[in-house]
């Protein structure tokens, strides 16, 4: 996939996202009188979040066809990680929820609710198939394009930069969690969060599956609400992230620039 194709996926990605969301929030009553109130579980927010994910497969489709997609598709199914990351995610995510949460006088796990645990599992499941599929979009083709010509750092302070800018309609949008925050703050954490990423993206050989799973961490609702702590301790960890892996985070060597895998697998001899 040229880089030429940068441009159009955020097009086509903003066009979705702010189109959909920008009807709730310039036209609320009739966007509610015809598809009805907007919530984090409207199909129409869905469609909004996976605006990247289908900017993404609409440009693999279109450069490589449907043998492209499955070649793309198999990063999925790139589970070989360092240890340490896969700790980190794992393990250190929720930690830094909880630690946060303990800081700011809060529980360290979200309280159940009357129901008992059953809704928030439910919760969670959902939750697998709206954040993490951004991925495909974010880290499955913009990174790879924009490592071409810049350093790993660079290209994740980048995308952080777009993916929080991506988000600002949400924050003028009744009835969704993204109505109750601070933008600001938001913002700073999706930069962090991005450039924390990025490593990750690159030591997994490409692997799609790792950042889907911590985007997931990230959106689970059995960790509390921690903000603005969560953001901070995030950041505090992207210092050390990047220090100790400043040879290839300043430089492009080993950076991920390939799209779409020259066949099926083929990233995954790159992390054995």
């Amino acid at each position: 996939m040229p880089t030429r194709a940068i441009p159009l996926f955020l097009a086509m990605t903003f066009l979705i996202t702010w189109g959909v969301i920008g009807f709730y929030v310039l036209g609320p009553e009739l966007a509610s009188r015809w598809f009805g109130p907007i919530s984090g579980s409207h199909p129409l927010f869905f469609l909004a979040t996976w605006a990247p994910a289908i900017a993404a497969i609409l440009l693999v489709l279109s450069h490589a066809g449907t043998a492209g997609l499955g070649r793309f598709l198999s990063r999925l199914l790139l589970w070989r990680a360092p240890s340490g990351w896969a700790v980190f995610v794992v393990i250190g995510v929720p930690l830094v929820f909880m630690a946060g949460s303990v800081i700011k006088g809060g529980p360290a796990l979200a309280p159940l609710p009357p129901e008992g645990a059953g809704p928030m599992v439910a919760v969670m499941l959902m939750m697998l198939f709206l954040g993490p599929i951004e991925e495909l979009g974010w880290r499955g083709v913009l990174q790879p394009l924009l490592q071409r010509h810049m350093a790993p750092v660079w290209a994740g302070a980048l995308i952080g930069a777009i993916w929080g800018l991506w988000h600002l309609p949400a924050f003028y949008l009744a009835g969704t969690v993204f109505g109750a925050w601070n933008f600001l703050p938001f913002f700073i954490g999706n930069v962090v969060l991005a450039v924390l990423v990025t490593p990750l993206l690159n030591r997994a050989g490409g692997s799609l599956l790792w950042p889907m799973f911590f985007h997931w961490q990230l959106i689970n609702p059995f960790w509390p609400d921690a903000q603005p702590w969560d953001t901070w301790i995030l950041a505090g960890v992207a210092i050390v992230v990047i220090w100790w892996n400043r040879d290839r985070m300043f430089t492009r060597e080993g950076a991920v620039t390939e799209v779409i895998p020259l066949r099926p697998h083929a990233a995954l001899q790159k992390t054995r």
